[in-house]
């Protein structure tokens, strides 16, 4: 199964100019929701559709019940694919600026309606520049609508909501970085920690310096670390259910099993303040 693709082959699907693969723009700012958008306009790979977090990629956030990415709606999700035009025939690429932290969200969306014809641009739109790839500032205009019942495929991806979470039965890998982690800094949610007996494992350690993947080897020492004292079922969780799926497309590389998503994340956890919180390592 393939899960990136690197520039250079990207590239070289354009030239050919045959069998042209459905490319999704994902960047997004956290700290500026407009942020990715205008990049967007001011320059992307030619052909690419704008993919936006907060509105196509999450369901509206409802205050002190959700928490701040849910998922989308199931059947809004399939009928904004169709939107799009895509089919299980497409191949879908993702991309954005962060090292694929916002495309993998997508990647994991269409694997969970059974689409698993997606990979990820590896190193993203920086990669893609370097290796001399065209962009432009046009929108592209609509993709013909897919008729296709995606309800009819099984999902491919899973994932777990908070009634059925237990960290007793499973083994939590969070996906921020140690300092958010351990509870000694928290610059986006209202609460630092952790939920109790997590593990951290940060996206940043599934990456190289140029923000590709570490290679399956590396990737999968990485994960095997973390997982080989326990046979307990792996859910990947974060801040709110976005760089959690990193985890996952990096433990799909490595040809581990796939885990599911906690979409929820630490912003869900928290908002019931009954709900236990660890800091520190424990």
């Amino acid at each position: 199964m393939e899960y990136l693709i690197d520039p250079e082959a990207l590239i070289q699907i354009s030239l050919a100019d045959t069998h042209q693969p459905l490319i999704f723009d994902c960047r997004f700012n956290l700290m500026d929701a407009d942020a990715g958008f205008a990049a967007y306009q001011e320059g992307h790979i030619p052909g690419a559709i704008y993919a936006d977090l907060n509105r196509q990629l999450s369901s509206p956030v409802i205050p002190e019940k959700t928490g701040r990415h849910p998922l989308p709606d199931k059947n809004t999700w399939i009928a904004q694919v169709q939107q799009w035009g895509i089919t299980p025939q497409h191949k879908v690429v993702v991309y954005d600026d962060m090292a694929c932290v916002m495309a993998a969200r997508m990647w994991w969306l269409l694997r969970w309606i059974g689409h698993d014809n997606v990979v990820a641009l590896n190193g993203g739109w920086q990669a893609w520049l370097q290796a001399g790839g065209e962009t432009e500032q046009e929108i592209p205009a609509a993709k013909p609508v897919s008729d296709f019942d995606y309800a009819s495929l099984p999902a491919i991806s899973q994932s777990i909501d908070i009634a059925g979470l237990d960290a007793s039965k499973q083994l939590l890998l969070d996906a921020r970085e140690e300092p958010r982690f351990l509870g000694e800094v928290e610059p986006i949610d209202p609460v630092a920690g952790h939920i109790p007996g997590a593990t951290c494992s940060p996206t940043s350690a599934n990456l190289n310096d140029d923000k590709t993947f570490k290679s399956p080897d590396e990737l999968r020492e990485k994960f095997t670390s973390a997982t080989s004292t326990d046979q307990k079922r792996v859910v990947c969780y974060c801040g709110s259910g976005v760089s959690a799926a990193h985890n996952i497309l990096a433990m799909r590389i490595a040809g581990l099993k796939e885990p599911e998503l906690y979409a929820g994340s630490w912003s869900e956890w928290i908002i019931d303040p009954d709900r236990p919180i660890a800091t520190g390592h424990e």
